[in-house]
């Protein structure tokens, strides 16, 4: 998916059942280390190192022979932990919201073996907040929340997590603009020409009717990468005031 032709996808009409995970990989949320692979213990038969995110396409037998085989093994943290990670990114590869719930499950596990694996908390963060937006829970995006917090805990200049920890705010119901607008300059103050900050910002602004301080960020915006293709519909979200924002 072209992240940058679809990056005001949450204020925009976005229709079917594959909402959410548009909008996860419109946010091109932080990388969460290198690809997870399978474990020796996946699959009878199934060569060490086959990749879930990387296949092709999986047959519901197969994801759930590669659940089972985590399920007989919960004390193996590499093999939760690789599973859980690989399977949520072949979730959203596939926009297949019904994977999350076993996704979940298997990257909790993982982290309750080492509650400290930062890759675990921002992929069970990003899982948590995919089902928030997807049902418009509010509960899923607190339990994002948690789980961000977490992770700048121990990397506090992560601007990416710091953005999507700001989305939360942004997309609860109703929505914390005045949080939202906090974490999202705070995540600017680190690094001024993120852009992802930059454009959301930009909205969040629109929503709260600050016309004149949207401007200015999507000035910055413009500073950064005159080539943006978000600045036309930012733009005319400007133009339009709160009413254009969805």
């Amino acid at each position: 998916m072209n992240k940058q032709t679809i990056l005001v996808a949450i204020v925009t009409a976005l229709a079917g059942s594959i909402a959410g995970f548009m909008l996860a990989n419109t946010l091109n949320r932080s990388e969460i280390g290198p690809n997870a692979s399978l474990g020796q213990n996946a699959v009878v038969g199934q060569p060490s190192g086959a990749n879930v995110a990387n296949s092709a396409t999986l047959s519901a037998e197969e994801i759930k022979a590669r659940i089972e085989a985590a399920d007989r093994s919960p004390q193996d943290f590499p093999f939760q932990k690789s599973l859980g990670i690989s399977l949520y990114r072949y979730a959203s590869l596939k926009q297949d919201a019904a994977l999350l719930p076993d996704t979940i499950r298997i990257m909790q596990r993982a982290l309750d073996l080492d509650p400290a694996d930062r890759d675990l908390q921002i992929a069970l963060g990003n899982a948590h907040f995919d089902v928030g937006y997807f049902n418009k829970d509010n509960a899923s995006l607190e339990r994002a929340r948690t789980f961000y917090n977490k992770a700048l805990e121990r990397v506090s200049g992560d601007v990416d997590v710091r953005a999507d920890l700001a989305l939360t705010y942004y997309l609860q119901t109703p929505p914390d603009l005045d949080a939202a607008i906090k974490e999202f300059e705070q995540g600017l103050a680190i690094n001024p020409k993120h852009e992802r900050s930059l454009q959301f910002l930009t909205q969040t602004y629109v929503k709260k009717n600050e016309i004149q301080k949207a401007g200015q960020t999507l000035d910055r915006l413009k500073a950064v990468n005159p080539s943006s293709s978000a600045i036309a519909e930012l733009t005319n979200m400007i133009a339009g005031g709160p009413a254009s924002v969805k």
